[in-house]
């Protein structure tokens, strides 16, 4: 079991070495039909496995023609980073799509339209205390002159 430190380690250099992949590497064209970014790996404590989590920036279709564009290039990808790393034994690659970035959008959508209904909401409410502060202070106005 490798030490935390180097887990992280290790880490950080696939999701380097893999980004530079991405941009230079692999060739498939289903890979360049969304945006993709490497947000982050996961390498299990024996270093036998790795999860790599992307965001993909496009429309569903473009999603899912680009996770099956990474899944056939699972083998590529493993065979790329056993030449460009030094390690004993090179760990196994999955691809998995990060929606995180999809649920934080979904998230301060609700939150803005939270703040707008309150805004409305508040500016109705001063409008009402308005009038009915002016009828108030209209009748007090003339019992005091009587």
């Amino acid at each position: 079991m490798a030490t935390s430190r180097r887990v992280a380690r290790v880490s950080a250099s696939i999701k380097r070495e893999v980004s530079q992949m991405l941009i230079n590497g692999i060739k498939d064209d289903r890979v360049g039909a969304g945006m993709v970014s490497v947000t982050d790996v996961d390498v299990a404590g024996d270093l036998q496995h790795a999860k790599i989590f992307v965001s993909i920036y496009g429309t569903d279709e473009a999603k899912a023609e680009t996770m099956a564009g990474l899944k056939a290039a699972q083998g590529y990808v493993r065979h790329e980073l056993g030449q460009r790393m030094k390690l004993r034994r090179t760990p196994e690659v999955t691809f998995k799509e990060d929606r995180s970035f999809d649920l934080a959008t979904d998230v301060l959508n609700v939150l803005n339209q939270i703040t707008a209904e309150r805004q409305a909401g508040d500016s109705i409410d001063a409008q009402a205390l308005g009038k009915a502060g002016g009828e108030e202070g209209g009748e007090d106005s003339r019992t005091e002159g009587v």
